[in-house]
């Protein structure tokens, strides 16, 4: 079922129509309460800053979201304490095409695709700045960051690792007026705790052993631009307190340091993870959520737009070929590209075409798969696979087909992951080399199936 169309406007202009979407609840404690949606997604729960807010004790925070997605609503439970319950079955994460009656802790909800349309605007453009893309998923992020780009709003970035956060966050400050100012990133994965603060807000000389010289803090450095804090979901909740400090007083107080000194900064964050499940887990506060989350993109994984793949590659190949690195890729070796999962998206690409270049290969169908770890042989992989047990097939034909696949794919996915992180003793980054898929999605596995805490990597 087709709930999104292109169309021409009567303007002229090319614009998302969209059918909306209702959610009501139809049992619980806020029974009659609705609300009718045209976003991208919607988050039910009983904050204040959801799209439908609840009063029902038993419903989480961030209970629900519901993500209109190709062929229909992408339903997932963000870690809930009381689970999501369809068709008496509970869900973690499914596709349905139409609508659903879904229970939530003691509520009852009903959505509810409408006829009633809205149009949403697309970039006519298939560059922004660094940002580049011709399909509708990539204008429509064109659109939304040339509206936020020229204020002072503080944007969260989501989406898999490699979808171009960093690039978007740049694209945010080319285009507001703080463009001739400073762009400084903060990497909040690649600094252990004890350095982060540093980073943020400077030191004096002495504050700590090896403190030989005072530093400015990317605050400080950012004055009169924009701040873009990567990987933001790394943040130990510690440091979360005192980042929440800086952004509502606007000021920082570098270690050691008696003096505070306000801050003139444009806030960008990103993360791959899902905050709002981190904040239901605990590992996130809730009060910073919110203060960076005041607009939130997300990026597309380079799988949902494969138009897109052909522009990135021209793009690439002249920047390669700028700097002494010629490749030249044929029409069948492009139409291989574009049917790749490409599950590093567009960072894995371009990886895959830099090596390439360099070693002379033009055909990346046969690129050579990631190394394995040492001592392993060929036969590594299927191994694994054939270890791992059968899951149950559960053929109930009073469960929607969807639905039922849904749970058979989840159990085949936690059985997998859990005979691989056993295979290599915990170990993240062999389990993903051995697997062949991307780290990034290996620990999204095992974040979905609460099977990370209990593993080393």
């Amino acid at each position: 079922m087709d709930h999104t169309t292109q169309i021409q406007s009567s303007a002229g202009t090319t614009v998302l129509r969209r059918r909306r979407l209702r959610v009501e609840v139809v049992r619980g404690p806020d029974k009659k309460s609705r609300g009718d949606f045209d976003g991208d997604r919607v988050v039910i729960g009983t904050h204040e800053a959801c799209d439908l807010v609840l009063s029902d004790p038993t419903v989480s925070r961030h209970h629900i979201e519901i993500a209109l997605v190709p062929g229909g609503y992408r339903i997932r439970d963000l870690d809930s304490s009381n689970g999501t319950i369809m068709d008496g079955l509970r869900i973690f994460d499914v596709i349905v095409e139409g609508g659903a009656s879904l229970r939530i802790g003691e509520t009852t909800i009903k959505t509810t695709p409408l006829a009633d349309t809205v149009d949403l605007a697309l970039s006519p453009a298939t560059r922004m700045g660094p940002l580049i893309g011709r399909s509708a998923k990539m204008r429509r992020i064109f659109a939304l960051v040339g509206k936020v780009a020229p204020t002072d709003t503080t944007v969260l970035l989501t989406g898999e690792s490699g979808t171009g956060k960093e690039v978007t966050a740049r694209a945010i400050h080319e285009h507001s007026r703080r463009a001739s100012g400073p762009f400084v990133v903060v990497d909040c994965a690649a600094l252990p705790p004890t350095l982060i603060e540093s980073e943020l807000y400077g030191h004096e000389r002495g504050a700590f052993t090896g403190a030989d010289r005072s530093r400015v803090g990317a605050f400080e450095a950012a004055a009169g631009g924009t701040l873009f804090l990567d990987e933001l979901g790394e943040l130990p909740l510690d440091l979360q307190t005192r980042l929440l400090g800086v952004i509502e007083r606007r000021s920082v107080q570098p270690l050691g340091s008696s003096r505070v000194r306000a801050i003139d900064v444009r806030l960008v964050a990103a993360t791959n993870r899902d905050l709002r499940r981190e904040v239901n887990r605990g590992s996130f506060r809730a009060d910073l959520f919110f203060r960076i989350a005041v607009v939130t993109l997300e990026l597309p994984p380079l799988r949902d737009r494969p138009e897109d793949i052909a522009l990135y590659v021209e793009s690439f190949l002249a920047e390669m070929g700028a700097s002494g690195l010629p490749l030249a890729i044929d029409a069948q070796t492009m139409a291989e590209l574009s049917l790749r999962q490409w599950p590093g998206n567009v960072r894995e690409l371009r990886n895959a075409l830099e090596r390439a270049a360099a070693l002379g290969e033009v055909d990346l169908e046969h690129d050579d798969p990631p190394p394995r770890p040492e001592g392993s042989t060929a036969d590594d992989a299927a191994t694994a696979l054939a270890e791992v047990p059968d899951p149950p097939v559960v053929a109930d034909p009073a469960v929607p087909f969807k639905t039922a696949k849904g749970l058979l794919i989840d159990r085949f996915e936690r059985a997998y992951v859990e005979a691989l992180m056993l295979r290599h003793a915990g170990n993240i980054t062999q389990a993903a080399r051995s697997a062949e898929i991307d780290r990034v999605y290996l620990l999204r596995l095992l974040d979905k199936f609460e099977l990370r805490a209990t593993k080393r990597g």
